[in-house]
């Protein structure tokens, strides 16, 4: 299979890199980290007008249609630069609509606008007993004259508070249903923190909030589940990004770390500790190209297999590039001075978040197929 990027897709790689590389350095990010929002307006116009926000966006609301291997080219990038900014969230919200949505004019405006950037989306996945369990909602729906109200929690909303929607899942007369819930409706109170990657978080208490519900054909259990997908699919890649900077990173170090009178780079053993670094990423890479390529499968259990293999393979190369990095920094490794801990941080959120190894590991070989496959 070819996992060349197109001309295109490079261009918008390398174009977004350079803006990046000069206006979102280490120290440009760690400034907007310590600042109260913890996110940047004006590094997110630039984003709405450099295509980011439109990019997964149906031609039809004023987007380009990005597909997951478009997507994979930009979170690769973001990951390198362990970009804060709220885009994974809004990029999950937005094929939220698009798979649950209708063409009326309420969905296809909210899309209009996440295209523009004027408004931001995160998709409310977790509740607080739930740990991974997409299907654990406590959260219900009730109607209420011509729309709903819901009422429950929902934890760990990432970039919750900078959103000004949210996509919510819960109960409806016992099935799960999806919710479009506006920042400023009635009845809601949301806590908002910082995680300890430098991103934010959220949790959201609903208690007879106004909410509207997402109509489309697929706008239930099954869509919940191909939006949690889609976002693995997209940690994967912005985490190939963050493993890519952290081999660069430490590779640089040990250059310039002397020990015996010569750079530490030269002794063999420590070669080979990076030598197995930069295979852990390229397999993680490989798993990841492929699950963005099956994410569009019409075959499920397919797009299941290749999703969870890649968190699967991410979360063990996270956890392996990670560990040798800092060892290879020496104490410098765990100091918030050096982008190589921040990495390592962000990469360890993102092995735990929407599943991390152990239970996607378990989906995996729920799957029809893997016991036969494994005898």
């Amino acid at each position: 299979m070819n996992f060349n990027f197109t001309d295109e897709q490079q261009q918008f790689a390398d174009a977004l890199r350079r803006y990046l590389d000069k206006q979102y350095g280490f120290e440009a990010r760690q400034a907007i980290v310590r600042t109260e929002a913890g996110v940047s307006d004006e590094h997110w116009s630039a984003f709405a007008e450099l295509g980011l926000t439109a990019l997964p966006v149906p031609e039809a609301q004023g987007g380009f249609d990005g597909g997951a291997v478009d997507m994979l080219v930009v979170m690769q990038e973001l990951g390198r630069a362990i970009v804060v900014e709220p885009y994974w969230s809004t990029a999950v919200g937005i094929e939220a609509l698009r798979l649950s949505g209708t063409a009326d004019s309420e969905d296809a405006a909210l899309l209009e606008r996440a295209a523009q950037g004027e408004s931001k989306l995160a998709v409310a996945f977790h509740e607080p007993h739930a740990r991974y369990d997409l299907f654990s909602i406590d959260t219900t729906a009730t109607r209420e004259g011509n729309g709903y109200a819901l009422s429950g929690t929902k934890s760990v909303v990432q970039h919750g508070a900078q959103a000004d929607h949210w996509i919510v899942p819960a109960r409806l007369d016992g099935e799960i249903a999806l919710f479009v819930v506006a920042r400023d409706a009635a009845n809601t109170q949301v806590t908002d923190y910082r995680t300890i990657d430098g991103q934010r978080a959220a949790t959201l208490t609903f208690n007879a909030t106004p909410a509207r519900k997402l109509n489309g054909r697929h706008a239930g259990a099954a869509a919940l589940e191909h939006i949690a997908d889609y976002g693995v699919v997209l940690l994967c890649a912005e985490a190939i990004g963050a493993l890519d900077a952290l081999n660069h990173a430490t590779v640089e170090y040990t250059k310039t770390r002397q020990q015996f009178g010569v750079p530490i780079a030269r002794f063999q053993a420590l070669q080979h500790r990076m030598v197995e670094m930069l295979i852990h990423t390229e397999q993680a890479r490989s798993a990841t190209y492929l699950a963005a390529v099956r994410y569009g499968s019409d075959d499920v259990d397919e797009r299941r297999r290749a999703v969870s293999a890649a968190k699967v393979r991410v979360g063990q190369a996270a956890r392996f590039v990670g560990q040798q990095a800092v060892q290879l920094h020496g104490g410098m490794g765990v100091t918030n001075e050096v982008a190589a801990a921040h990495l390592f941080k962000r990469l360890a959120i993102i092995e735990t978040t929407l599943g991390d190894v152990d239970h996607h590991l378990a989906r995996f070989a729920a799957l029809p197929g893997f016991a036969t496959a494994d005898a």
